[in-house]
């Protein structure tokens, strides 16, 4: 099978309301949506989310990556026929050695670019094979349970959203936390949803080594699971030094975007758990590698997601999170609940408890509406033949 045209749509799709979090203020999605059709007419989408803080991409630069470094390598391939088998990041490996990295200079790593062109070359592959991306990742659960999250902002506003939560009947709920009232912010939260509920917090990178510990010191009474990226990226003996002094278990999550990263942080003993996000870790063959990673060395995963993911991320991390053996929490499928309005003709959010059914339909198991990308498309780049 041969490429022969990519559009690469920069989408900005309004939020219902604004996310916040230590590092960004967000109303809306910033995403990268690719749309690649086979010389027999089939069509696949893919989708990624660059952002600076993370990969160290922007929308900009990730289209620009796609046009100059994976759009020719894609075009000039010849892709055979995807193989089922028990290894499914064995069958993913054909698609993934077509896309190179690139000069990764001016960025941390160019996964987001990667990430939307592999998806949708998946997308392609496998519908043209009248294939779910389900029956590469064998689900190992009936259905996938999603957990909530509380955006930055006022106290008052962290518990509305708490409250909505609880009569949402979410199980687990992650609060973004950033400075000094921390600790009467978790406190609400605890207050609001009881003792039943599963809470962890997310710093994104707020707080200095020593800022961190002593925080997370006056969070441990109230029954914290984890605590998700208390310090910015560096040094992977930095955040030992912190987990070695916190009361708390500590999740990787911006520390971690490669399996050089995976190494790094499992050879330091810098945390317990690692962060999974499809975009972030650049599509899927990398992700199932960092998990098997994370499985051999004894760590937790969270499949997360990126803030302003449309249906066709929150498909592929649905089929992961189905996938994995081991999943402590999972995050995404946001749906209607966060975009004014959703790409795909069914809806993808989950219902009460967070429950959301596994996705049967060919390739990613959702069917994008053209039209909602033309909507929402602040620019389209063609390629090839569009």
């Amino acid at each position: 099978m041969k490429i022969i045209g990519a559009t690469c749509f920069k989408l900005r799709i309004p939020f219902v309301e604004a996310f916040g979090h230590s590092a960004s203020v967000r109303s809306c999605s910033d995403s990268v949506v690719v749309r690649l059709t086979a010389d027999d007419g089939t069509v696949g989408y893919g989708e990624g989310l660059p952002r600076p803080y993370v990969t160290g991409e922007t929308v900009e630069t990730c289209v620009s990556h796609i046009a100059h470094c994976l759009w020719p390598a894609i075009a000039d391939s010849d892709f055979q026929a995807l193989e089922p088998g028990p290894d499914a990041v064995r069958t993913l490996d054909p698609v993934g050695r077509t896309l190179p990295d690139g000069d990764a200079d001016d960025v941390v790593t160019w996964h987001a670019a990667r990430a939307a062109c592999e998806l949708a070359l998946l997308d392609v592959l496998l519908r043209r094979q009248t294939l779910s991306l389900g029956d590469l990742l064998r689900s190992r659960r009936a259905a996938v349970t999603y957990s909530g999250v509380i955006t930055g902002g006022s106290i008052d506003n962290a518990v509305r959203l708490a409250r909505v939560c609880v009569e949402y009947g979410l199980q687990a709920v992650k609060i973004k936390i950033d400075g000094e009232d921390a600790c009467d912010r978790v406190a609400a939260v605890r207050e609001a949803v009881g003792s039943s509920v599963s809470l962890r917090v997310d710093a994104n990178c707020a707080y200095t080594p020593d800022e961190a510990v002593s925080t997370l010191a006056a969070l441990a009474p109230y029954d914290i699971a984890c605590a998700e990226q208390p310090i910015p990226r560096g040094d992977p003996a930095v955040l030992a030094n912190v987990r070695s002094r916190s009361p708390i278990p500590i999740m990787a999550d911006e520390s971690l975007v490669s399996p050089d990263d995976a190494e790094a942080l499992i050879a330091a003993k810098a945390c317990d758990f690692f962060n999974l996000r499809v975009s972030k870790c650049g599509g899927l063959a990398r992700t199932l590698e960092i998990a098997r990673m994370a499985d051999r060395a004894g760590l937790h995963l969270q499949l997360g997601c990126q803030v302003g993911e449309s249906a066709i991320l929150s498909a592929a991390g649905r089929h992961v999170a189905a996938h994995l053996d081991r999943v402590s929490f999972v995050e995404g499928s946001y749906g209607s609940m966060l975009l004014v309005e959703d790409v795909s003709e069914e809806p993808v959010a989950f219902g009460r408890g967070g429950n959301a059914p596994l996705l049967r339909g060919p390739g990613l198991g959702v069917d994008v509406r053209e039209g909602a990308l033309h909507v929402h498309a602040e620019t389209t780049t063609a390629l090839g033949e569009g």
